[in-house]
This record gives C-alpha cells, structure tokens and sequence, in this order.
C-alpha cells in the first residue's frame, strides 16, 4: 500500500515546482534596470555584461528582448513580493501578527490640542494678514512660519534654535506640507525682521477679526504695565535697559510692556513696548491716544468707554487728560498729594459701616465712604467722584505684617542691648550704640513707631530702653486697609466703581500667562526688531489663548485654557499604510475622553454653535493633504 496517494504525491509535486522557480530566479538574478523615459519607460542600458542571454541578436530585437524580460522582472518581483508576505501569513499565530504583517509603515505623531488652535488661527485669518503685509518669493510663506512660531508658543514654548527639534514630535509639518527642516533658525529670524516692518497694520488687522467675529465687548478695558526680564548685551538697544519694576529685580535688563484688555474674555487689544527706565505714569498718555484711534476704527465713541487701571494711571495731570480726551476712566490713587491723604485718613471709622460695599459684612467684607476728589494742574482745579475704601481682608494683612515687624525690630534693638551691656567692642561708646540703633530703625519699615531711649548711669553703665509710640500707632492702624478711587463716570454705583476696579486684576492675569505658560521671558534674540516681532507672536498667541478661554466660559465649559491645552497634549494620531497602499488614520488617547474634549471645544468654537460636528470638517485642520480624510469618529455616550 502506498505511503502516499496520488493527490499528495500532486501537492508536493507542484510545491516542488515553484520551490525550483523561485530558486532559479534567485541565482538568475542580474543587475537591476532602470526605466528611462526617452525609451519609453523601457532601460536605457540593454544587456550591457557578460551575462547577456542573447549576445548574438541585434540592437532591435535585443530592445525588444529587454522590453519583454524588463516587464516580465516586474511581473515577477511582485509575485515574489506576494510569495514572501503570503508565507509570513502562513507563519501567523494570532491576528496581532497578522496585522503587523500586513502594515508596511506606521507614523505616530502628537496632535495636543492643534486642531482646535489651528481653527482658531484660521477664523482669525492670520496666515492671510501675514501673507498680504510681507509677501515672499519663498516656497515657504511668512504666515506659516508665523503659523508654527505661534502654536509653538501655545503647546510647548522652545527656542528658535529647538524648533526644528520639536516639529519632529508633532503633526504641525505635515499638516502644512512643509518639511521640518525648512524651520530653521536662521529662517525664523528673517521672518521676524519682516514683521517688525508691519507691526501695527499686522496687529490691527488681527485684532479687528476677533472683535468682529467673536462680538467684543469693548465697554470696560483695563490697562496695566509689566517688565520682562532680558537676557545676553543689548548695547545699541532703545528698549532694553535698567530701571524699577515691582518684583523684578533692579540690577536685571528688562523691557516693559503696556497693554490694554477688554473685560469681555480678557483680550489683549492693544501693546506697546516700552523702555525698561520708562516710568508707569509716562506710558499712560500715550495709551490714552492709541486707544482713542483705535475705537474709532472699530466704530466705538470714546465716551462708551471706561478705562480701569491701578493708583500707577492717575494723578492731577492725567485726570485732566481724561477728562480732554472725553475718555471716562476708573483708577486708584495713590497718597502722592496731601489733599488726598487727608481725604483717606479723614473717614471716621464708623462711617464705614453705614455703606457695605460686599455681601460679606464680616473681616472679609468691604465698605466705603463717598467723596469728592480735587485735581489741580496749571492752576486749574476739576471735581471728580470719589470712593475712599475699607478692605477688611487688606487690613488684617496690614497689621499682622506690622506685628511681626515690630517683634523682629525689638529682637534687633534687645541683641544691642546685650552687646552694650557685656561692652563688646564697637557697642562702648554713645555714638557707635546711636548708630547701631540708628541703622536697625531706619532697616524696620515700622521704625517710627518705636521710641528708644539710651541713658547713662552714674557708674557709666548704658541702659538701652524703648517702648510703643501709641500716637503714631493710631495714626498707622487708622489708614490700614484704606485706598481711595476715582472717576470721572458719576453713573457708577459705589458697589459698581469697586467691583470694576477688582477685576482689573484681568490684566495682570495675562501677563502672567505670557511669562509663565506662554514663556515670553527671557528673550534671546539680540535687535529692537527681533524682540518687537516676538512680543507680536507672544500678542498673537495670547489672543488664541484668551479667546479659548472666553469660549469655553460662555459655553459652561469649566476649564481653562491651559488646562485644556495639557489635557490634550498627550493626544496622539497614527497613520498606518498597508502593503497594498490603503492607509487609514486614527486617534491614541493616552488618557480617557479626549477626542470627546476636542470635538467639544470644537463645537464651542462656533460663533452659532452645532449640535453636532462631523468629523469630515474637524479633519479639514487635522490632517494635510497627502493623508486619508477619513478618521474614526469619537465614541459617543448616552445621554
């Protein structure tokens, strides 16, 4: 009896057969021909060694040969090509295998949150603003490069030498069809000293789409200055140089940067740089001009607008500023004049709880008591509304920090007692204890409040006393919590000029935005149009940034920007082709709920919101034009 029938014999057979093909196709192997398009399509060289086939043919039929045998190489490259992934297959034990066998190259990029900042880029037309201002020759145009500059501020600020670094990570390279190494750092700085040509028409054009698009209200703006710290030498530099700035330290270079914001979302409407030695108050008036040109672009009054600031934006001079520019303005004051010191100090203290400014009546609360404010400049004297203030939270403050002041400077004054009384070296005579003593009250900040008294005994002993001056205490405790305001606007509330006057803190806000998550110190670049250009793309970023936050409050999304930003940093995309060239694309959420958060931020990014959003128009700024249009739409929850 056979071992084996004859259908076996048959298979093995065959398998044989083509075990010897390919075998001999193997060894057959000759040198590799390249098509040439003046032959159409068919190699340029024909059979040029020693192993030609048909050495004795002619030129014709020998091109006619290599036509034949060049297409039948094709033909059975690909079946080996078939054979080999076929046979992988066959040695497959799950379908994990098989799925890896079947992918020819898989690309994982991260996505973060630019779908969602790309849109926004986009409904701003900020590419287009740039491109009209400083056209380009280049392959690559200034709005993308300004495009990348931006996003990377808003995802993961880095250096200009560490861009091309970073776009390796992302998807921001593709989607613009530009390659990464196109963003280099010498190309970065000649794109910032185009900008800094067009700085102003560049910023308005920006500025005017967001208010129109998004319906700015542009009512209340508040106005605040802050200093940026620089770093390296800018010897031939009009903007960066040494002067005071409150927490930042004297000896650092800095730059000071003004801005103005609307209350609506806390928009930056306006910046200008300034010298780092400018004093606040001398910015105020220029602002007050920019202000003014800039609400009659955009088709507001100056009457309809009130502008807040802090005690740094108003004096005597300034008021009649005001009040020339028909501008209403909401500002503290600070004790520069005596007649306003007295105004503060004048309020008897139960006057104050007759008029509760908050809700809280308690420590926490607020109350204030109603005043006229007397201005005077060139000998001309303006009336304006004023609201001295009694802070409870502040005044708690105060006198806590006075407390332990006192108890630091009588540790000082009680060490001197004891070295005067051991008659340690430099503490033995009266005028080296008078000056130990001199230099401890004037380090105090609460030195005045104490009287010390160094006596002589008939032993020519020095008894060093001091106690509390009660009357200047009382002075110092009766002023504790008290700050004065005023305006020239007589329809505010006093509830209202408080409230406005604490949400100006919404400038302050977004500076610290810029330096902390945005990163706009230090500064490394080394011209006044480099720095003035990047202060552009830190304005333009915050813009996005603010506008994603107001979005969101509107919409009862109770996240803010950065905190949508970091939630989707890790959001990844992964494009897999196939060995038959299909390709397919799709998210990798490191963390649950992701996509959902896009596709809901999207939604929220509408001027008329959708109840739903396909996902064809989220890929239009997802995926640029080489990958599928296709992507898995986010699972959905009920309810």
């Amino acid at each position: 009896m056979p071992i084996l029938s004859f259908s076996t014999h048959r298979a093995v057979t065959s398998w044989l057969l083509w075990l010897l093909v390919l075998v001999s196709l193997l060894l057959a192997r000759g040198p590799v021909l390249q098509p040439d398009a003046m032959s159409g399509g068919m190699p340029a060289d024909i059979w040029q060694s020693p192993y030609d086939p048909v050495p004795w043919l002619g030129r014709a039929l020998r091109l006619r040969w290599s036509a034949v045998w060049w297409k039948t190489r094709a033909w059975i490259n690909a079946w080996e090509r078939w054979l080999v992934l076929g046979i992988r297959l066959w040695s497959c034990h799950s379908l994990a295998e098989v799925i890896q066998v079947l992918t020819r190259t898989q690309l994982i990029r991260y996505l973060g949150a630019m779908p969602v900042l790309v849109a926004l880029l986009t409904r701003l037309k900020v590419r287009e603003t740039i491109n009209r201002h400083c056209p380009t020759q280049s392959p690559i145009d200034n709005g993308v490069v300004v495009l990348v500059l931006v996003l990377n501020r808003l995802m993961a600020p880095r250096p200009l030498y560490k861009m091309v670094n970073w776009l390796a990570t992302t998807l921001i390279a593709e989607h613009f069809g530009v390659s990464r190494f196109k963003f280099n750092d010498d190309r970065l700085g000649r794109t910032l000293d185009v900008l800094a040509k067009h700085l102003p028409a560049i910023w308005t054009d920006i500025q005017q789409q967001a208010l129109l698009r998004y319906k700015i209200d542009l009512s209340v703006v508040f106005y605040d200055l802050t200093a940026l710290i620089m770093t390296g030498k800018y010897d031939k530099s009009a903007l960066v140089d040494y002067g005071f700035a409150h927490n930042t330290p004297s000896d650092d270079p800095k730059v000071k940067l003004g801005m103005a914001a609307s209350r609506d979302g806390g928009l930056p409407i306006l910046f200008q740089p300034w010298s780092g030695r400018t004093a606040d108050k001398a910015t105020v008036q220029t602002n007050m001009d920019n202000l003014r040109q800039f609400l009659q672009q955009n088709g507001w009054r100056s009457s309809q607008v009130l502008v807040v600031g802090d005690c740094a934006n108003l004096n005597s001079e300034l008021a009649w500023a005001y009040q020339n520019a028909n501008l209403r303005y909401l500002a503290g004051l600070g004790k520069l004049e005596k007649v306003h010191k007295d105004l503060i100090l004048a309020a008897e203290d139960w006057r104050f709880k007759d008029m509760p400014l908050t809700e809280k009546t308690d420590q926490d609360g607020y109350w204030g008591v109603p005043c006229e404010v007397p201005f005077t400049h060139n000998g001309r004297t303006l009336m304006h509304r004023g609201l001295v203030v009694l802070s409870g939270p502040m005044q708690q403050a105060l006198r806590q920090t006075r407390q332990q002041d006192l108890k630091k400077l009588q540790v000082a004054l009680h060490q001197i007692r004891c070295k005067v009384n051991i008659g340690q070296k430099r503490y033995r005579s009266e005028k080296d204890i008078n000056c130990r003593i001199a230099t401890q009250l004037k380090k105090s900040p609460v030195g005045n409040l104490l009287k010390v008294q160094l006596t002589t005994s008939a032993e020519g002993k020095f008894n060093l006393d001091w106690h509390l001056d009660a009357n200047a205490l009382n002075i110092a405790q009766r002023a504790d919590g008290r700050y004065l305001l005023a305006t020239n606007d007589f329809s505010l509330s006093y509830p209202q000029m408080l409230a406005l006057y604490r949400e100006k803190d919404a400038v302050e806000k977004r500076f610290e935005v810029c330096k902390q998550d945005l990163k706009v110190r230090p500064l490394y670049v080394h011209s006044d149009d480099r720095l003035q250009a990047m202060l552009l793309i830190n304005l333009i970023a915050l813009l996005i940034y603010s506008l994603l936050e107001r979005q969101a409050k509107q919409h009862g999304l109770c996240l803010t920007a950065r905190q949508m930003i970091e939630r989707l940093s890790t959001l990844q995309v992964q494009l897999i082709e196939a060995w038959d060239g299909s390709q397919t694309c799709s998210w990798i959420e490191t963390t649950d709920g992701q996509v959902l958060l896009l596709f809901a931020i999207f939604r929220m990014l509408d001027e008329k919101p959708r109840a739903t959003l396909s996902t064809n128009q989220l890929t239009r700024y997802l995926l640029p034009s080489g990958l599928p249009t296709q992507v898995d739409a986010p699972p959905t929850r009920p309810g």
